[in-house]
């Protein structure tokens, strides 16, 4: 599904960059609803994901003329959201007053080498309908608003909107190995809060 929404949006993007305006519609549709969900967990309120989603969307329409590989669009698109929304928590009245810690987040047993392992309930081989129960994507949402904004961010890019590595690089100004450390510590701050959801619901 992700490859087939990438492909449609190389093809908007292209029509776009063509001159051809009456493909904006379908490109808001098709990422509206993710600019929105990447807004709501970077900025944590449903009023200030609004406005980063439309804030974004007038943006790209306004500077299409900026792109210039509509095969990178959609990091291109992530890029300007990232940006608004910075500038949107800097003044929001919903700003956090500080941010968590890494070290608040990781994993009891986690080291910066990564050589320990780690003792977690293995959660992930439980059927899927449970998985995905609203309380559980409850609980997912806040443990991905609660990491702190340089974690977030690559977390969001890598495994919510499926950006490549290098497109996240891209989009964040940083390097691929960065990106790969601070998913996978990012990745272990997350599974430390499911795996404490799932050892106090399991039997």
């Amino acid at each position: 599904m992700a490859s087939l929404d990438k492909t449609s949006d190389v093809e908007l993007a292209r029509r776009l960059m063509a001159g051809d305006f009456s493909a904006f519609d379908d490109f808001a549709i098709g990422l509206h609803a993710r600019l929105f969900q990447y807004s709501l967990l970077v900025c944590g309120q449903r009023e200030d994901a609004e406005e980063v989603a439309q804030e974004t969307l007038l943006k790209v329409f306004e500077n299409i003329n900026q792109l210039r590989e509509p095969e990178n669009v959609r990091a291109w698109v992530f890029r300007i959201a990232r940006n608004v929304c910075l500038m949107k928590r800097r003044k929001s009245v919903f700003a956090p007053a500080q941010e968590l810690s890494l070290d608040e987040l990781a994993p009891a047993g986690f080291q910066s080498d990564g050589e320990r392992k780690l003792e977690i309930a293995d959660w992930s081989k439980r059927p899927e309908a449970e998985l995905l129960r609203s309380e559980l994507r409850q609980v997912l949402e806040r443990a991905i608003q609660d990491l702190p904004e340089i974690y977030k961010t690559v977390l969001l890019l890598r495994d919510i909107e499926g950006l490549s590595t290098e497109e996240t690089a891209r989009v964040l100004d940083v390097s691929e190995d960065v990106v790969k450390t601070r998913l996978h510590r990012a990745r272990l701050a997350v599974r430390k809060t499911l795996d404490a959801y799932m050892r106090t619901h399991s039997n």
